[in-house]
């Protein structure tokens, strides 16, 4: 019985393995019309950026505007928690100054990004395929340079 068992875990293991080998008409070796490595493979999504144009978002608002609404909201909630879970008032300050200085923070983030100009990337795709993908950062990206289409989002590649 336990000889069974040995071999058929060994069979198993011979049949796993053997499934992972690649034979010599995988293309990629010698004398073949596919790149000599995977990672060289042909990238179906991956491109040129030909033009990007900036596209104005068209609202606008204060320049504190989202400092000073965030502030307000974040002192409130601030003490109120710390009101709600017993602090003392010195607890309750030091928590409604720190819900502020949070809450601006965030409201200025909030605001910006509202307000920010967008750009319309074009890409040629590899594939001959183009594409204009729209998004608010360029992390780097330039005209003439390759890319990659990951999730809608334009990335270095």
């Amino acid at each position: 019985m336990k000889h069974r068992h040995l071999l058929g875990i060994t069979a198993f293991g011979v049949l796993a393995l053997a499934g992972c080998a690649t034979s010599p008409s995988s293309g990629y070796g010698y004398g073949s019309s596919t790149p000599a490595y995977p990672s060289q493979a042909r990238c179906a999504d991956c491109g040129i950026v030909t033009r990007i144009d900036a596209i104005a978002s068209g609202r606008s608002a204060p320049s504190a505007t989202g400092a000073i609404l965030g502030g307000i909201v974040g002192a409130v909630a601030g003490h109120e928690i710390s009101d709600k879970t017993g602090g003392s008032k010195g607890n309750q300050n030091v928590a409604a100054v720190a819900g502020a200085a949070a809450g601006a923070m965030a409201g200025n983030a909030i605001q910006n990004r509202a307000t920010s100009d967008t750009y319309n990337i074009h890409v040629r795709l590899d594939d001959g395929r183009s594409v204009v993908i729209n998004q608010r950062d360029l992390g780097g990206i330039r005209e003439n340079t390759y890319v990659r289409v990951v999730n809608g989002k334009v990335v270095l590649r």
